[in-house]
């Protein structure tokens, strides 16, 4: 679980308002001594997956972590998993119900069932190969879309309130979340991908279980199988087996 102590070397900027969260860390990026993290007490143009707009109200989590890693593309794309423990475990703290708390692949957080958070992880080049990655987080603290506004079909959104009763600042949340980040950024450097994977596993929802994977125009039903070394989707149809690096996925 993480603790309330803030990383060492880490920044933090808090905002009252800005465009994106993500869109602010690559603007600040050239300026910072190291890894930092950016709120924002409201969004403007925040967004979610394929440049959907991402409903900012005030009182709900709109953060970025920013950083310049060295390894390669494929590498840096892995830090989804990272964040998605960080918020798995700072959600625990946060209402107490760590049993409650499921990660759905590729990059969602579900409470009681409910998409409750979000990452977007956007990468820039820079000068002389430089890399900016920015790990954009929404968190429904407060309050969430009406379930009408999703898509037939996708999860319905909760919020932290709604479903523990538990009512969070922004700031008080990133409280959690940065140390946490930091925990299991150090398990990353230092082990690679695979004690990454088998804890996200361990807190996976459906797995072994009937999913649908949509990708483009294709829908492919199957059993979610497990991710692979590459953070790829394994999905068991009953005539093959698949490894899918991108897709929407319904339950």
């Amino acid at each position: 679980m993480s603790d309330s102590t803030w990383p060492d070397r880490v920044g933090r900027v808090a905002l009252p308002f800005v465009d994106s969260t993500n869109a602010e860390a690559f603007r600040r990026a050239p300026h910072l001594p190291g890894p930092a993290w950016i709120l924002a007490a409201e969004q403007t143009a925040g967004r979610g997956r394929r440049a959907r707009p991402w409903a900012s109200p005030r009182g709900n989590f709109y953060a970025t972590h920013v950083m310049q890693p060295s390894e390669p593309p494929q590498t840096i794309a892995l830090r989804s998993f990272v964040a998605a423990l960080a918020l798995h475990d700072a959600l625990s703290v946060a209402t107490g119900s760590p049993q409650a708390i499921a990660l759905k692949w590729p990059n969602d957080v579900l409470l009681s069932g409910g998409k409750v958070a979000g990452i977007l992880l956007e990468c820039q080049t820079a000068g002389q190969g430089s890399q900016t990655l920015a790990i954009g987080i929404g968190v429904n603290l407060i309050g969430h879309p009406d379930a009408a506004q999703v898509e037939p079909g996708a999860t319905p959104p909760v919020s932290v309130l709604s479903e523990s009763g538990q009512r969070l600042t922004p700031e008080g949340f990133l409280a959690l979340l940065a140390p946490a980040y930091a925990r299991w950024e150090a398990v990353f450097i230092a082990q690679g991908f695979a004690p990454i994977r088998t804890a996200w596993l361990g807190r996976a929802a459906r797995l072994g279980e009937p999913i649908r994977a949509r990708t483009g125009t294709h829908d492919r039903q199957g059993i979610f199988d497990s991710i692979d070394a590459k953070g790829n989707l394994i999905l068991r149809t009953p005539h093959t087996t698949l490894a899918i690096p991108a897709a929407e996925v319904f339950f």
